[in-house]
Parts: structure tokens; sequence; C-alpha cells
């Protein structure tokens, strides 16, 4: 049997294959964040079929002063829940699983965004955005731990089959990770146990929140790729402290490059990331990058560069992908 159509067991959460579409942002949101009709068509089409067996849907605000962009999702108060319950049912009938990512964007964004002055770990110019943010209180710190646990929580009560915690791609949770943007001196600062302390926080939350049947995924950017950043080895220990911490599934990306990486090409261009988180822990990785085609994905698994494929762009560019890709095994 392809290692592409093997099940997969992640804690709570049962796939039936081993193809993942990943968060991407779609910028169809309503201008408050809640879903609408644009979204659900989108969803309904990238899910046709139940083909993968799960749909990450793109990052979602967890409170206004953590929004990215424009026209992205909301899970930052109850009046949404309403709306994500029809995104989760699109998906569902469809016959996927539906995971939600929640975000907060740090020093990622903008005042015209938000309407705010960006926050972040410290007040060091954003690699990618250069804008100038605050620096957090540990005051404003227990804040977002709790808006991480409510938009967990939401995300739930939505029917979704589990939640995602974003911290790759530059953004507040990879602000707190990289030596690039993290210059504290207290608890939140320093070395690498540090340096996690906020997502061991966040995960605690919102364990205590779903309970220990709802999975919690993690989207961890595990290399800046650039001097002075994570490197590796720190993203080997993150997540081991992860698994332990109660995380179901890592999902490895990159972390200030974004979701490419300027030396890396080819299909699953994360794999040495991936490759060298799998060696360290039991829980599923998934690996994404630069995937379009259906044998360099089986061929990814049985080299043991991960457990699941995520494949973004070429999804994004045809909807029937992976019923050709899943087809194509059979």
């Amino acid at each position: 049997m392809f290692y592409l159509l093997k099940p997969v067991q992640a804690g709570p959460l049962t796939l039936t294959n081993r193809l993942v579409m990943p968060p991407m942002a779609t910028a169809k949101a309503d201008p408050d964040g809640k879903v609408n009709q644009s979204i659900l068509d989108y969803y309904a089409e990238k899910s046709e079929g139940g083909y993968l067996s799960l749909i990450i849907i793109e990052h979602s605000y967890i409170q206004l002063d953590g929004k990215a962009s424009d026209l992205q999702l909301s899970v930052s108060d109850d009046s949404v829940v309403e709306g994500l319950k029809k995104l989760a049912e699109v998906i569902h009938h469809n016959g996927s699983k539906a995971v939600m990512q929640i975000n907060h964007a740090g020093s990622n964004t903008t005042p015209e965004i938000t309407g705010t002055t960006p926050v972040a770990p410290s007040a060091v110019s954003h690699p990618r955005r250069g804008s100038m943010p605050n620096e957090l209180t540990l005051e404003e710190i227990a804040n977002i731990i709790r808006s991480f646990q409510s938009a967990a929580r939401r995300t739930k009560e939505a029917g979704f089959d589990g939640v995602e915690i974003h911290s790759a791609h530059g953004y507040l949770l990879n602000q707190f990770f990289s030596p690039l943007t993290n210059k504290r001196t207290d608890e939140y600062g320093g070395n690498v146990h540090n340096r996690v302390r906020l997502h061991l926080q966040v995960i605690e939350a919102i364990r205590a929140a779903v309970g220990d049947d709802f999975p919690i995924l993690l989207r961890l950017g595990a290399s800046d790729f650039r001097e002075g950043g994570i490197t590796i080895e720190d993203s080997q220990v993150a997540a081991q402290k992860f698994e332990n911490a109660g995380v179901n599934i890592l999902d490895i990306s990159g972390g200030f490059t974004g979701y490419i990486a300027p030396d890396l090409s080819g299909q699953g261009y994360f794999a040495p990331l991936s490759e060298a988180i799998k060696k360290v822990m039991s829980i599923p990785v998934i690996l994404t990058g630069g995937i379009t085609e259906v044998q360099a994905a089986e061929q990814l698994l049985a080299d043991g560069k991960a457990d699941l494929i995520g494949v973004g762009r070429a999804i994004l560019n045809n909807s029937k992908w992976a019923e050709r890709a899943i087809n194509s095994l059979r």
C-alpha cells in the first residue's frame, strides 16, 4: 500500500490518508472577520470529494491587536462562532477533517490594520515588516494567553476537529521563540526554555479549555534561516517540550523566512527540518513546502522525512489536485 493512502492516528484524531491542505490566507472574510459565502464556497470547492484527510483553515486572529491583514478571518469573539459552524459543516459534509489555525500577528502587522501600535516580545523592529512595536507587559502577555484559550474554545464550539497554534512566519509566537526579536531579560527571554515559555502556557490554557479529547496542533517555524535566529537544534528542544505538553501534531514550516526559504527549493524543501524534528519525537509531523507531485509526496513519506504531507500552492491553483493524486495511487 502507498504511504500516502495509509491512515494515521494523532491522539484523538483519525485521518484517512496522509494528505493535508495547509493554512493559506484567502483575504475573503468580511471586514469584521466573519465567515461569508465566498469563504464557504472556497472551502467547499477545496474539500470536494473528501480526498484531503485534513484541511487546516487559514490563520485567524485571536484579538484585534493581533490581526495580520485586512479581510482576515476572526476567532476573537463569540459572535463569529455561528459562521465558523457553517465552515466546519461544509468541510465535514465533503468528508474531510477540519482544523482551525489561530494566531496573533505581534509586530507582523501595521497600525492601519489593527488601529493600535503593534506589540511584540521586545521593542525590536520586525525583520520583514520593519515596524517598531511596543514591548508587551506581563499583564498583556497573560491577556494574550487568555485570548488563545478563548479562541480554541470557540473553535471546539464551532464543531472543528482540532485547533492549530501558529508559531511560524514571523508572527507573535515565532517572535518569542526567535532570538532575533526576543531580547527580554525576564522569564520569557534568554535561553530556549524561556523563549518557549509562552507557547507552553498557551498549550496548557488551551488544553484546560478543550479537554483531552480535542486535538492540538502547532505550526512551528523551525528555523529562521538567518544569522542569530532560531536553529534546528532550538526547535528539537522546543518540539519535545510541545509533545510533552500535549500537542498532537507538529506542523513544520519556516520562521522569519515565511513559507518559503531563500536558499531552499525543490519538492518538500523544509524536509531537512521535518526530518530532524521527527527524529526526536513520537507524534506525527507535517511537511509542507513546494510539493507539487504525488510521487515526491510518496517518496518523502517513504524516506521518513515526515508523517503527513501538506500541499498548498498546487491545491490553491488546482482544486482537483488531491483527487487526481489520490486516484493515481489507487
